[in-house]
């Protein structure tokens, strides 16, 4: 089928020859013969959880990024929820926080009995608004928690002036953003601290599983405990010094890596320079094609920035258009694209409405970007065919709503 579809073909989802004969997911995960011996050889090993590959990974992500430290969570859920608790939030605090991204990112505020208190985003990356943040600062604010949408680096330099101004501790969740630079500098050591994600639509993954980056080594301490119960060694460490005794000093949770995810880990981030590389050379191919639809909105990109596209969200123009999101939406489907949508506001679900009264129409930007948004789908096992196929079905459907 062309890549340059006319306005006269029909639709799939109107009868006509979908794009693609299977389904194209938006993101999977990619394995190959070394991770799964990595993992086969730990399920061999002495060692499946609280062993020695969980520091090996913890080092070699560490060094990768750029950072001293860096501390691994059975998920990234569970990598926020600890890095919450490190920053000291409790009941009466705020931590000021996107509504553009996935509900962890506010959740870990209220795992914490704390206030999750939302700032609208900036229209061209929909990240945090450094402006907005400022004016919810209030005497109850202890962090700020920054989102890289998509993969593209907050505006951490100013997230970072405004949160040492008023003594705030600056958290990144870059879930989305593992190997992203901000102005020549990987993401992960700019705040005090970085969580990181990998799942398996992430850049690396360890099947679940999650990371924090510090530089901190009271930080780190806190973060180790917390996953471990509150308890203040590990299993590996009293075996090695042949003692029993340890004690509870905080109150943790389980939230421990196995050695099996994280032998996995250490052979996928091998290749996480090669999968960087892959989906920049992806989303340069979709930026490219779409600028000859004016009803399609490419992400934008700022200067010094390098994003690391774990999504590529575009926006429709809907005044363009003769049908709304949800139309082009559906009708992308019936094309076999496994396109999604990223995401509904947090403030507008059902939990979040009925527990602080949000009523829609508090964050314009958000909102309005979230009635445009369509995910395509963006992994570095994509071949050119598939992308071809994508960048068919999204022509080929606008074109046949173009007004």
């Amino acid at each position: 089928m062309s890549a340059t579809p006319t306005k006269l073909e029909t639709l799939a989802i109107h009868g006509g020859t979908p794009v693609r004969e299977t389904l194209l997911p938006y993101g999977r995960q990619s394995l190959d013969d070394e991770d799964i011996q990595a993992a086969v050889d730990v399920l061999k090993s002495d060692w499946l959880t609280t062993g020695p590959k969980v520091g090996e990974f913890e080092e070699r992500f560490a060094a990768w990024v750029g950072t001293k430290h860096a501390v691994s969570f059975s998920s990234g859920t569970a990598a926020l929820h600890a890095s919450a608790f490190a920053a000291g939030l409790k009941s009466g605090d705020e931590a000021i926080t996107t509504p553009m991204t996935f509900c962890a990112t506010a959740n870990c505020v209220l795992y914490q009995d704390a206030t999750p208190v939302f700032a609208d985003v900036s229209a061209d990356t929909l990240n945090l608004d450094p402006r907005e943040v400022s004016k919810k600062v209030s005497s109850r604010t202890k962090a700020v928690i920054a989102v890289d949408y998509a993969g593209h680096p907050a505006d951490l330099i100013a997230l970072r002036e405004l949160a040492e101004q008023h003594g705030l501790v600056l958290i990144e969740d870059a879930c989305h953003a593992l190997g992203a630079e901000h102005l020549g500098k990987r993401v992960g050591g700019i705040a005090d601290m970085a969580v990181f994600s990998l799942h398996p639509v992430k850049h690396l993954t360890t099947g679940e599983g999650g990371m924090v980056t510090t530089n901190d080594a009271k930080l780190t301490e806190t973060l180790r405990r917390f996953r471990n119960h509150g308890i203040s060694s590990e299993a590996r460490q009293r075996q090695a010094s042949g003692q029993w005794f340890y004690e509870m000093v905080l109150l943790g949770f389980n939230y421990r890596l196995t050695d099996i995810a994280c032998a996995l880990g250490i052979s996928q981030l091998k290749k996480l320079e090669a999968n960087l590389a892959r989906r920049r050379a992806i989303a340069a191919r979709y930026t490219r094609a779409f600028r000859e639809l004016s009803a399609v909105i490419a992400p934008a990109v700022r200067e010094g920035m390098e994003p690391a596209w774990h999504l590529y969200p575009i926006r429709l123009t809907l005044d363009a258009l003769s049908a709304g999101r949800g139309e082009v939406f559906r009708a992308l489907r019936a094309e076999n694209l496994g396109v999604n949508v990223h995401y509904i506001p947090v403030h507008k679900h059902q939990y979040y409405r009925e527990r602080f009264g949000y009523q829609g129409g508090e964050y314009p930007v958000a909102e309005d970007a979230y009635e445009r948004l369509i995910s395509l789908p963006m992994f570095h096992a994509m071949t050119d065919q598939d992308l071809n196929d994508v960048i068919a079905a999204v022509s080929k459907v606008v074109n046949f709503f173009s007004r």
